[in-house]
């Protein structure tokens, strides 16, 4: 039988704090009833995934439309795997999606992480002190116990722990073994302890488990529903040898005095529900309500679905800043992955912010939601059709400077005239939807300048070059910058006439044989010489914004050139 406070004393001579100091040191939060409070609690091993900013997102409604809290903490607990800067770029990338944090750690005006509010440090790895005190606690209650261990059987045992990487077909035989190897563990005697403290060996702290995997516990989760799961029975690791705790152990803690009462995450985090929810009967604490996401899914080149993995384009949140999409786009996006009826509602609500949508747990996804880069496509160019010219203008300049400087200089040398291009067909009821990311602004809009100018298209070889030549000489000496758009088009199908082509759409439908075109042919002729393009924004605005002397002088090049 251990001597329990003994045992206390000798793994945490320098720990003096209690519970009770812990919980004094981060009081209960003041909230308006129905409040939530929810965090985002990355590892900072690299980039933002776009599996994390859907649960992210999540947590940013429920937290803000309750009135409630939103913190990010950061569980860096790990220090092999964390990359510099990480924590500071996840910060960043979430702000830009619209994800606010209210409190947590935040990037200070030397542009390093600090903490913003009281129940920092927000950093696990500066938060050992508190772990350590709960975990003198638990060997105090006899619920935990310290496992000496040399570095090579360390990471023998942390093998032994993630059960999905076991491969051992024998179950029945893998379980006895296990069951024989913690026994074996728990047997220490407390003169075998004070034996390898004297030593300086270092140990990691287990739970003392008291799960039957027999037996099942009851379960609500917020997405999922109603759950039995296996009791745990695992004598998992609380505080490797360094004393920094696991995430297991760690984030019950954090989320009991950051008072976090909603944790969201993946459902690949469900084989770890048992042990967590024992973890928090061990420590008195009250449960805080769960919601598993189901994965974020793509079609392989079979059509069969699979994870959206790191690896997979548009797994990294940075890509979408670099291929160009708009993060309103990407936002409202998500918003159609996570609820069914937000389209529904969006369709009624054309003019409102994504964030003034009720979000509705109930309306989530139990069974996966699938990544559909054509569908992201489509509400990006719903998006980017209702914003104004000079909102486009800057979003478009500001991100063909960090990726097409040449373009971007092209853009920032006049913005009166790029915002005029933009204007083209914005506004009203049915807007144009020409552009789907940022990148596409050139090749919609590249014709305007001449540095860009090229002929993309030519002439179909059904076309007389006579009627084409006498088309744009014609159009050359009726031009005239002054008319309206009315009388623009009335002299193009006075041109048309001329030459046997006519604007009468049903008599040609009815008899094509009996003219040489139709006046679409005309414009099409004038078109391709101002443009290049056989496909363009209105030919009238166009011309308005180019001038006469850039208009005539590419119609007289084609000219020239048949």
């Amino acid at each position: 039988m251990l001597d329990y406070q003994r045992l206390a004393e000798l793994l945490f001579p320098q720990i003096t704090t209690t519970t009770a100091d812990m919980e004094a040191r981060f009081p209960q939060r003041v909230l308006p009833e129905g409040a939530k409070v929810t965090r985002f609690a990355p590892s900072p091993t690299g980039f933002v995934h776009f599996g994390g900013l859907f649960p992210t997102t999540v947590a940013e409604r429920l937290a803000h439309q309750s009135g409630g809290v939103l913190y990010l903490r950061i569980e860096d607990t790990d220090a092999k795997r964390e990359v510099p800067g990480a924590a500071e770029g996840l910060i960043k990338t979430l702000a830009t999606y619209g994800i606010e944090f209210d409190e947590g750690a935040i990037i200070g005006e030397d542009g390093k992480i600090c903490d913003k509010g009281i129940y920092g440090p927000y950093k696990q790895s500066m938060r050992a002190e508190i772990y350590q005190t709960y975990a003198k606690q638990l060997v105090l209650e006899g619920k935990a116990y310290p496992c000496f261990t040399t570095e090579e059987e360390l990471e023998e045992l942390h093998a032994i722990d993630k059960k999905a990487e076991i491969k051992n077909t024998d179950w029945q035989a893998e379980a006895e073994a296990r069951q024989t190897e913690k026994l074996a563990r728990r047997a220490i005697t407390m003169e075998e302890i004070e034996e390898n403290i004297a030593k300086g060996n270092p140990f990691v702290l287990r739970i003392l488990a008291d799960g039957d995997p027999e037996k099942k516990i009851k379960f609500t989760d917020l997405v999922k529903g109603n759950m039995e799961i296996p009791e745990n029975d695992e004598d998992f690791v609380l505080l490797k040898s360094d004393g920094i705790p696991t995430y297991h152990f760690a984030h019950a803690i954090d989320d009991h005095l950051m008072g976090t009462t909603h944790v969201i995450r993946g459902e690949e985090w469900l084989p770890s529900l048992a042990k967590h929810l024992q973890l928090f009967r061990y420590l008195g604490f009250k449960t805080p309500k769960y919601m598993h996401i189901a994965q974020i899914m793509r079609l392989d080149e079979n059509g069969n679905k699979k994870k959206l993995s790191k690896r997979d384009m548009g797994a990294n949140m940075d890509d979408y800043t670099r291929l160009g999409y708009c993060p309103e786009a990407v936002c409202e996006y998500v918003m159609t992955l996570l609820n069914s009826n937000y389209e529904e509602w969006r369709m009624q609500n054309a003019d409102k912010s994504y964030k003034d949508f009720p979000f509705n747990i109930k309306k989530m996804s139990c069974s996966g939601c699938l990544f559909d880069f054509n569908k992201l496509g489509d509400v990006s160019k719903n998006v980017i059709s209702k914003m104004s010219a000079e909102e486009v203008t800057e979003k478009v300049t500001a991100w063909a400077l960090q990726f097409d400087a040449e373009f971007g200089k092209l853009l920032e040398s006049d913005a009166e005239f790029a915002k005029a291009i933009f204007a083209i067909g914005r506004g009203g009821k049915k807007p144009r939807k020409d552009l789907t990311t940022w990148a596409d602004a050139k090749a919609y809009m590249g014709f305007f300048y001449d540095e860009l100018f090229t002929l993309e298209d030519s002439y179909d070889e059904k076309y007389d070059r006579a009627d084409i030549k006498a088309t744009l000489e014609k159009f050359i000496e009726y031009f005239d910058m002054a008319d309206d758009s009315n009388l623009w088009f009335e002299k193009i199908k006075a041109i048309g006439a001329e030459l046997g082509y006519t604007s009468d759409m049903k008599a040609y439908k009815a008899d094509p044989d009996a003219f040489k075109g139709s006046v679409a042919d005309i414009s099409m002729f004038i078109r391709v010489a101002v443009t290049g393009k056989l496909n363009s924004p209105d030919m009238y605005s166009v011309m308005q914004i180019l001038g006469r002397d850039r208009v005539v002088a590419r119609i007289e090049n084609m000219i020239n050139s048949l």
